[in-house]
């Protein structure tokens, strides 16, 4: 199965066009507020350290954003959508769940963010498959 990510991509390393950079980077912006991430979080779930890569993405977006960032980000949406449809009459849900602590034995008492700040790209993928598992999408 292709993803969209692939899709995009013809090569690894390769960037994404600069429409979908820059769409891609609004989409993300908008969620770690909506998570109310800090600015360590968001970089770490964007797979960056460098504060002023941040800032520049954050205040002019970019031409070329790197594949991997393109997957991270497209994961962090899916995992959204994912509890948009869960959570669908509890939107106070669809922004908490991802801070609170979860018992599930796939979190082992650790919220879905804390398990995501692994910081590998794996991290991201396999909550989103939880979840989609959870919402019926396998």
């Amino acid at each position: 199965m292709v993803s969209n990510v692939q899709r995009l991509r013809s090569a690894p390393g390769d960037a994404a066009p600069a429409g979908i950079s820059r769409a891609a980077l609004r989409g993300f912006f908008a969620l770690a507020d909506y998570w109310g991430l800090t600015r360590d979080q968001a970089m770490r779930l964007l797979g960056i350290d460098s504060t002023s890569t941040y800032s520049l993405w954050k205040r002019e977006g970019t031409r070329k954003l790197p594949a991997d960032t393109l997957e991270r980000i497209s994961y962090l949406l899916g995992i959204h959508k994912a509890l948009r449809i869960i959570f669908s009459r509890h939107e106070d849900s669809v922004r908490e769940w991802i801070k609170k602590p979860n018992e599930d034995p796939f979190f082992g008492g650790r919220s879905a963010l804390d398990y995501m700040l692994a910081g590998r790209v794996v991290d991201l993928y396999q909550v989103r498959r939880y979840l989609d598992a959870h919402r019926g999408g396998w």
